[in-house]
């Protein structure tokens, strides 16, 4: 049977993709966009213009933009906790004794 019936999914294993944006950092933006319309909301409900409050929500949102897009395409899909996970590593481990090292030999 040369035809099958059947399609394959040839997105399996694939990460998520919307407009560039990968994996988490769709969540790091939607984030964002909520805290800057809650910031607006807050802003204008304490009385601040609200031309000042477009202007400062507007600067706010191409800074969160320009930087999320930034650190996708810089880290990719698991760069950005590989460089958190990599802060965590030891530069250096100093031992004054070799009775650690003594003890880790396995008796049989």
């Amino acid at each position: 049977m040369a035809n099958s019936v059947y399609q394959i999914n040839k997105g399996i294993n694939k990460p998520v993709e919307f407009r560039g944006l990968k994996a988490q950092y769709i969540w790091y933006l939607a984030g964002g966009v909520l805290a800057l319309l809650i910031l607006f909301a807050i802003l204008y409900i304490a009385g601040v213009n609200t031309f000042i409050c477009l202007v400062l929500i507007g600067l706010l949102g191409t800074a969160l933009f320009l930087t999320v897009y930034r650190i996708s395409n810089k880290y990719g899909e698991h760069g950005i906790m590989k460089k958190m996970a990599s802060r965590c590593v030891p530069h250096l481990i100093k031992s004054n004794s070799r009775k650690v090292f003594y003890q880790l030999v396995k008796k049989a």
